[in-house]
């Protein structure tokens, strides 16, 4: 079990909702995933009017907690005009915090982001902010009111995986008994065990999963590289090493003349 803000959550995979092929496919992708958390864009909701109503409804069938973001956003007053939209529709204080910087990268506005946090944080929203792997920057969020902090391992879709072991090593390190959920840039299974081998809590996926030729299948194979990554944490893996070791001791082993 992992804890966001006080509620409890079975699953650590957070899944998003956009770009899938169809409701059936998204509806499939988050059964099998076992997830019980996914993010709403407002603006994916409610676009086409009543199109916008059924697609939450679909949602909320699932029974699923919502985590509505502020994706698209590019100013502070974007984002907190946003977010106070968010918990209105929804009905939620929860808010997945974005405040884009960079139009090619993706890269939050961390200035913003922080100004942002900080405004929202004061009116009560339990706030997940995307972030880079900035260690200033993830201290700036939590004296802001942050109680989870969402950093990248690479630029959003980009399906690259960590680019950064080290950062994302230093931050886990830095902040201990905070919430770390990985959030853009993993691409493949393995990437989302390597985060989680790090000792991270929780990873937030979209494009790899709805970009897949196979959506649920994807979903479920993330499921299950997230909890064998968790898993391999908890063990306590060996460090590698700039030598062979031999697994079988030499020690009293026959000899033959």
């Amino acid at each position: 079990m992992i804890s966001f803000y006080g509620t409890e959550s079975a699953s650590r995979l957070l899944l998003g909702t956009a770009r899938y092929p169809s409701p059936a496919v998204l509806e499939e992708a988050v059964r099998r995933s076992g997830t019980g958390i996914v993010t709403v864009s407002l603006r994916r909701e409610t676009a086409g009017g009543k199109a916008g109503g059924a697609f939450f409804e679909m949602i909320r069938a699932l029974g699923v907690r919502v985590l509505p973001n502020t994706a698209g956003c590019h100013s502070v007053s974007e984002a907190v005009l946003t977010a106070k939209m968010a918990r209105e529709l929804f009905g939620t204080d929860w808010i997945k915090l974005e405040v884009i910087g960079h139009h090619d990268t993706l890269q939050p506005d961390v200035f913003a982001l922080v100004e942002a946090a900080r405004i929202l944080a004061g009116e009560g929203f339990k706030v997940f902010p995307y972030t880079t792997d900035d260690l200033v920057v993830a201290e700036r969020l939590l004296e802001a009111g942050c109680k989870v902090l969402m950093p990248w391992c690479a630029p959003i879709g980009s399906a690259m995986g960590p680019v950064n072991m080290m950062a994302l090593k230093s931050m886990r390190a830095h902040f201990p008994d905070v919430p770390l959920i990985v959030d853009a840039g993993i691409g493949r299974p393995s990437h989302a065990a390597m985060v989680m081998e790090l000792g991270y809590d929780a990873v937030l996926l979209n494009t790899a999963v709805a970009g897949a030729g196979e959506p649920a299948l994807m979903a479920e194979a993330f499921a299950r590289a997230i909890d064998a990554g968790r898993s391999a944490y908890l063990a306590g893996p060996i460090e590698p090493r700039d030598m062979a070791v031999p697994s079988t001791p030499v020690v009293g082993k026959a000899v033959f003349a």
